[in-house]
């Protein structure tokens, strides 16, 4: 009696295991990952074996864990995003001319404009739509939170390094920049975005900017000893941003 309750419970256990969402098998592929495509003429012949449907949302879904979009900006596309003025209306165009021409586009994004016109919502939206639409790996990070992530590899105690913090920002086909200059601009923050910038731009990998700060000139400042160098890593750095976002000089404004 025992073992009939026992095989019993061991039965309806494999029941619900089979039956979770998570390990349902597809009809398509049958958990093979490809799925035979028939042949376009509909005479019941086969063309070939392709990625099925669900391995390929899957693959989506690991991409946009991997892509670190916050949980706040995780739902921004480009349907939700309602521009205001003909400013956001022309960011909003830039951005998806963006996507659909990609790869064959030579130059990223800049976004400028005060807090709440929408610039990091367009920002993600890009991401989101090559890595679903694309299958492109792309990569968000807030500047202040990547430059804390490397200081904090600096602690002797740290488990990580600067390069394993640096690779994948480095490495990603896309990356967005939330917050340019959002942190006090010391010598080691100015050095340390310009490798960054720099090396993406020499590795011809595509980068997306957001600051709130527009594209004005600054009142001089009174020259001190330090001035000079700081005006020349400021320079650097703007040039190089403007060579990788040629095509957004609109912005959002």
């Amino acid at each position: 009696m025992v073992n009939s309750i026992s095989d019993a419970s061991d039965s309806r256990a494999n029941i619900t295991e089979l039956t979770r969402p998570e390990t349902l098998v597809c009809p398509l592929c049958f958990g093979t990952g490809t799925r035979l495509e028939p042949d376009e003429e509909n005479t019941g012949g086969v063309k070939g074996a392709v990625l099925c449907d669900c391995r390929r949302s899957n693959s989506a879904t690991r991409s946009l864990d991997a892509a670190r979009i916050p949980p706040r900006f995780r739902e921004c596309t480009f349907h939700n995003y309602y521009p205001k003025n003909d400013s956001q209306y022309f960011a909003h165009s830039f951005a998806s001319r963006l996507v659909d021409e990609y790869p064959a586009v030579q130059t990223g994004l800049l976004f400028m404009g005060p807090v709440g016109v929408g610039k990091t919502h367009l920002g993600i939206a890009v991401l989101k739509e090559l890595i679903e639409k694309k299958g492109i790996t792309c990569l968000f990070y807030e500047s202040g939170s990547l430059l804390k992530a490397i200081q904090d590899s600096y602690n002797p105690v740290s488990e990580t390094s600067e390069m394993r913090v640096l690779a994948p920002v480095y490495q990603a086909e896309v990356l967005v920049l939330d917050e340019l200059g959002a942190t006090v601009p010391t010598n080691w923050v100015r050095d340390t975005l310009y490798q960054i910038i720099n090396t993406r731009y020499n590795n011809k990998k595509l980068t997306i900017f957001t600051t709130n700060y527009l594209d004005e000139p600054r009142v001089a400042a009174e020259e001190t000893p330090d001035s000079g160098d700081q005006k020349r890593r400021r320079t650097f750095a703007a040039e190089r941003i403007s060579e990788l976002t040629t095509m957004a000089k609109a912005g959002v404004r």
